[in-house]
């Protein structure tokens, strides 16, 4: 069997495309059937057969429907987001509630979370107990997450370790999640499950951080947006909140001036360069992907499964999209 991100991925395409959805009722299926289709990085499916498959050495597809469980719910919360966050575009499209409308967005989100729990459901038998406390627990660590990111919005400050846990919730919990369910499909012990969860964690505080990076130094062209977007929103991600902790009159006087985006964005980077938090937030990152593959030590996997989790963390750590 090949072990590769590229070879998971493509069983989740192919699991996403061939989801039946009910004649019926098109108003409601469409949208989401416009969802699930507009791709992604199947980052968690991915995650959830990779580890199925590196402790069991069998089929991944043998835990298709709770990978595809795991599409289902991002995507419902990426619905529900867009429309809190009043975004026009998703993966390079308009947005569901742009397309349709707001009460679609949330109604047809709303089903997604439903249709959800019964992929989850499908062929877990003895394990399902195990499986849906997990899902349940993320579901609600996740609106805990939501819940702190929009009241960072309206603070003034917010500090590194409260952004961090922030993350955690929003991002890093359902890939903690894909990993833990993975394991407790392959029957595995606690500790092994607990060992997948903490990789997940630490993948996901990488991959966030990265994704901050992204949005300032990154190439747009090959990033897919243009660069600066969380300058403009004045979001607080760890390099904003650093160069106000660091720099906090300067950081403020331009946060205040009444200035295009643009130049915004040039100033606030000129900041940043001096305080060095380009390397420094690509260390922090780095740092979280070392802890990630730390956490499967004592993990018997064969040479091309331990490859995959090694390759996977610093990856996430580095990647310029």
């Amino acid at each position: 069997m090949e072990f590769s991100i590229d070879y998971f991925t493509r069983l989740a395409d192919e699991a996403v495309s061939q989801i039946k959805y009910p004649d019926v009722c098109a108003g409601l299926y469409e949208p989401i059937r416009y969802a699930m289709g507009a791709g992604g990085k199947r980052l968690r499916p991915s995650l959830c057969m990779a580890v199925y498959a590196a402790l069991t050495h069998g089929n991944p597809l043998d835990v298709i429907s709770q990978a595809t469980a795991l599409e289902m719910y991002h995507n419902f919360t990426l619905l529900h987001d867009d429309v809190m966050d009043n975004a026009d575009l998703r993966r390079g499209q308009p947005t569901v509630h742009r397309k349709w409308d707001a009460n679609t967005a949330i109604l047809s989100g709303d089903t997604m979370l439903s249709m959800a729990y019964g992929m989850l459901a499908k062929d877990a038998g003895e394990r399902f107990r195990a499986v849906f406390d997990v899902f349940n627990r993320t579901a609600l660590e996740i609106d805990e997450g939501q819940q702190l990111d929009m009241e960072f919005e309206t603070r003034r400050r917010v500090t590194i370790e409260e952004y961090m846990e922030m993350i955690r919730l929003k991002t890093s919990v359902l890939l903690g999640c894909a990993c833990q369910i993975g394991a407790i499909m392959a029957g595995a012990s606690e500790e092994v499950c607990e060992k997948f969860y903490n990789y997940g964690i630490s993948l996901g505080l990488a991959f966030q951080l990265q994704d901050d990076w992204l949005d300032t130094f990154g190439d747009p062209v090959i990033f897919g947006k243009e660069i600066g977007g969380d300058i403009v929103n004045k979001k607080k991600t760890w390099l904003l909140i650093t160069s106000l902790a660091e720099a906090e009159e300067e950081v403020e006087g331009i946060l205040g001036e009444d200035l295009v985006p643009e130049e915004r964005v040039t100033q606030i980077k000129r900041v940043y360069d001096h305080l060095g938090l380009s390397k420094r937030c690509a260390a922090v990152a780095m740092r979280y992907a070392d802890e990630a593959v730390a956490a499967l030590r004592g993990v018997a996997l064969d040479r091309d499964a331990e490859d995959f989790f090694v390759d996977l963390a610093h990856k996430a750590a580095t990647r310029n999209h």
